[in-house]
């Protein structure tokens, strides 16, 4: 079932139930395709996308994350920041390497170009009727496991999973911020915003203890501290030095 671009964008809800079937190998071409247009910085490019329908392979990332979404989906795509290519190709063509994928604006570039790719790829499976839900834990949970078991090479480090599927089910939608707290005019909002967050975070309260399939009292200030406090446990630093990356003080 094909979406009109309104359809896709404003209907979007992450899917974490999938039928058995497969996703057409149409649609898939189409979601390869979409990846391969996706706009990055001066054409480089600094991405990799590694597609998983390997059963075996997607229970072991289950495991680590545990994240169901991994195992019931037809594919998962992990999406990684890539200079490892560039460096080949430097050694092929005796150019004298760059030190720009070890600084900061370096690994920048290359979660930015990434993420664009995953939202190129969600996208577009979205507009063929095709469920989707971006995975974080992919890069959280275990970052030493989830490189080595997709053998990672040195000049590539994760950025996120992307599970895809037939739709199983229709969660509500969530609530977003509203536009004057997203969308400003060309400067930063500098008024006082408090009241408008805090009518936000009633809003999410009211859809957590009446929305379908499983209903909860957590208001969005509280649910968003929870996901920060966990997130001081991560060491994001560390992983991304592991596979070659952040190694210059610039």
């Amino acid at each position: 079932m094909k979406k009109s671009v309104e359809q896709t964008l404003l209907e979007r809800r992450s899917i974490r139930r999938y039928e058995y079937d497969p996703i057409p190998e149409g649609d898939m071409d189409f979601i390869y395709a979409a990846i391969r247009n996706t706009p990055t910085s001066y054409n480089g490019q600094q991405f990799s996308v590694i597609d998983i329908c390997d059963q075996d392979i997607k229970q072991k990332l289950y495991e680590i994350t545990n994240q169901k979404q991994i195992k019931t989906g037809s594919h998962l795509m992990v999406f990684v920041a890539d200079y490892h290519k560039m460096k080949i190709a430097w050694k092929a063509k005796g150019v004298e390497p760059s030190v720009f994928p070890d600084t900061a604006d370096g690994y920048t570039v290359g979660v930015i170009d990434a993420s664009l790719a995953l939202m190129s790829a969600l996208v577009a499976a979205e507009s063929r009727g095709i469920g989707t839900c971006p995975i974080g834990y992919i890069r959280t949970a275990d970052p030493e496991k989830v490189s080595a078991l997709l053998q990672l090479p040195k000049g590539v480090c994760l950025v996120c999973g992307l599970a895809l599927g037939i739709p199983r089910e229709l969660p509500d939608l969530k609530p977003k911020q509203p536009e004057e707290l997203l969308i400003y005019r060309n400067v930063y909002r500098s008024d006082d915003m408090a009241g408008d967050i805090i009518r936000y975070d009633r809003e999410i309260q009211k859809y957590n203890a009446t929305r379908a399939g499983g209903s909860s009292d957590n208001d969005w200030v509280a649910h968003i501290t929870d996901y920060y406090r966990e997130g001081e446990r991560y060491n994001s630093l560390a992983a991304a030095r592991a596979q070659g990356f952040l190694t210059e003080e610039k």
